[in-house]
């Protein structure tokens, strides 16, 4: 009924955008470059399943949080452990959180520890200027970690001088205070942003305490970025038994890049070198240390090259990126991990209609073997506004230290996991114009020994082992509908997605992540605007997952501009539904967030 219904709105939108639209318009093909480390596209260009929000998109929803966006975009599903995203696993297309990959300006944010880390550097919305989330098997493209999709945040360029703070208070006595800065001068700027942020928790020992420092700084062709972002929290039920309720938590993730271009002729060279470190305290029993207490820092030094030659034949995109890691800790032990990628792919443009675009990744990592995962990518364009498009490709993901080592209370590592692997297949069709973007994909994806904590009884210890083969297929479809009244700009958006997931010749009778996926997602926001002062959002999300568990969230939003102030409040769940996103931690009911912001200039 779900699906019936998606598809007669669909319908019935596509034909109001046809009535608005007359042929006189300007369509605007999103000239946007999708920013992959190899070749870059303006998104209509690409044969891939891609979602861009860019930053009115972002000013302009309900959302406060990064993880709050893309609880919104079709086909993504994250499960947070808390308000705010105090902590969050991020999943797409029923992949898990060690299996998507997030990327800020190219960087990568993956943790050889645990996929738990993962949204742990996430930035402020005021620092971004557009997500772009590419869906399915990504390897090829990004490596390994990009198993199901991956997610690049791309940060906002430095155009102009400014200066802004912004404070807001709300339920569970959550205060949040920001100060901006921002100066361009000639060939380069800098950009600073502080952020504060604590809350007593909604309920006991949920309380948490983050800060987070952004720096970009531009001086010709060279790009300098640094971030740090702290989180303190309580972490009832987080991770054990909802039984145990007094855990701990305390994360600190650093990253440092630089980065340049060079230009040879026809010939582009993206040198980049950064650091990524992340250090993680856990404690068992919160006011008890010595119970159990977990200790461990991981550091990841990379040094990359992307390339892109342009020749008669096409765009040839080829690189190079070296990762050493290291990790110590006090359950998991001292490892490292040396990996070596390297990047081969070639655009072929037969026309002005069709573009097949083949290519491979070589992987070798110090513990596993060296592994290739070539990929194709194949798009027609039947007019300027039509394209259809598929792909096939191999990826891979090689086990975390956490996976592998890790004892716990109630959690086993397994030393002989081995690495996973999946052959993905999709076939899409996209409309695109000046008003209404409309996409429709159905993709399959056969993974081999899917790795997952599991047990065979309920008293057991969680423990990591190899599925044997598990099938993951379904389609999804989104809508934007963007269109007038008077002189303001409204914006309309649809989106539903279907997975099913089929475990094959394996007998498991508990999984803990990756086989509750989201079966039924439905997605849908609107943004309104009256008048030259005031203006309103609202989203609606239902979701059903595999067990048969399902919960309806609206969340709305308030704002008011008069010159230099903003006057906003947001209200979350605001029909007090009672739900849970992972690992039975009941999420907040209906709460609210009062916000005033202020550009000095």
């Amino acid at each position: 009924m779900a699906t019936k219904n998606t598809l007669l709105l669909i319908i019935f939108f596509i034909g109001i955008s046809k009535m608005g639209i007359s042929q006189n318009d300007t369509v605007a093909l999103n000239e946007v470059l999708i920013s992959t480390n190899r070749i870059s596209l303006p998104s209509f260009k690409t044969s891939r399943t891609i979602t861009l929000i860019n930053a009115d998109e972002i000013k302009n929803s309900t959302a406060t949080t990064v993880t709050e966006i893309l609880q919104q975009v079709t086909g993504i599903d994250v499960r947070r452990r808390g308000v705010d995203g105090t902590q969050s696993d991020l999943y797409i297309r029923g992949g898990n959180f060690d299996q998507t990959l997030l990327l800020i300006d190219g960087i990568k944010m993956d943790d050889a520890q645990t996929g738990h880390h993962t949204m742990n550097a996430i930035l402020s919305l005021s620092n971004i200027d557009r997500i772009e989330v590419i869906k399915g098997p990504a390897a090829r493209v990004f490596g390994q970690n990009a198993f199901s999709g991956a997610i690049n945040i791309v940060t906002k360029k430095i155009i102009k001088d400014e200066l802004r703070a912004d404070i807001a208070y709300g339920s569970y006595q959550n205060i949040k205070g920001t100060i901006g800065f921002a100066e361009a001068f000639d060939h380069g700027g800098i950009q600073i942003h502080v952020e504060k942020q604590k809350s007593d928790g909604y309920r006991f020992n949920t309380d948490f305490d983050n800060t987070s420092l952004f720096l970009k700084t531009n001086l010709k062709d060279y790009k300098f970025l640094a971030t740090f972002n702290e989180h303190k929290f309580g972490a009832n039920g987080f991770y054990a038994s909802p039984d145990f309720i007094d855990q701990y938590e305390e994360t600190q993730t650093s990253v440092l890049a630089l980065s340049t271009v060079y230009n040879l002729k026809n010939l582009e060279i993206k040198p980049r070198v950064y650091w990524r470190r992340n250090q993680d305290m856990y404690l068992f029993l919160r006011h008890d240390p010595a119970f159990f207490r977990n200790f461990h820092i991981s550091n990841k030094l990379a040094i990359e090259a992307n390339m892109v030659l342009s020749s008669r034949l096409g765009k040839t995109g080829f690189g190079l990126d070296y990762n050493k890691i290291f990790l110590v800790s006090s359950n998991l032990g001292y490892h490292y991990r040396d990996m070596v990628t390297a990047f081969l792919e070639h655009r072929f443009e037969l026309g002005e209609r069709l573009d097949i675009t083949p290519g491979v990744v070589v992987s070798y990592y110090s513990d596993f073997e060296t592994k290739a995962f070539p990929g194709i990518d194949i798009g027609f364009a039947a007019s300027d506004k039509i394209k259809l498009y598929g792909n096939i490709g191999y990826t891979y993901r090689v086990p975390t230290f956490t996976d592998l080592y890790y004892v716990g209370p109630t959690t086993l590592g397994n030393p002989d996991l081995k690495p996973e692997s999946a052959l993905a297949e999709e076939i899409g069709f996209k409309y695109t114009s000046s008003k209404l973007q409309f996409n429709l994909a159905l993709f399959n994806r056969d993974s081999d020994d899917l790795i997952d904590w599991t047990k065979d009884n309920e008293s057991d210890k969680w423990e990591t082992r190899n599925f044997s083969h598990v099938n993951t297929k379904g389609f999804e479809t989104s809508l934007n509908y963007n269109f007038k009244i008077g002189k303001n700009g409204q914006r309309f958006q649809l989106g539903y997605n279907y997975i099913h997931d089929e475990i094959k010749d394996v007998d498991v009778a508990f999984t803990r992540y990756s086989l509750n996926s989201i079966k039924h997602q439905f997605t849908s926001s609107i943004h309104s605007k009256f008048s030259a002062f005031l203006d309103q959002s609202m989203s609606f999300r239902f979701v059903e997952r595999t067990n048969g568990e399902s919960y309806t969230i609206v969340d709305a939003k308030l704002k008011a501009i008069f010159n230099k102030l903003e006057l906003s409040i947001h209200a979350n769940n605001i029909f007090n539904t009672d739900y849970t996103e992972t690992n039975v931690v009941p999420m907040p009911k209906g709460n609210f967030m009062f916000g005033l912001s202020y550009t000095i200039y």
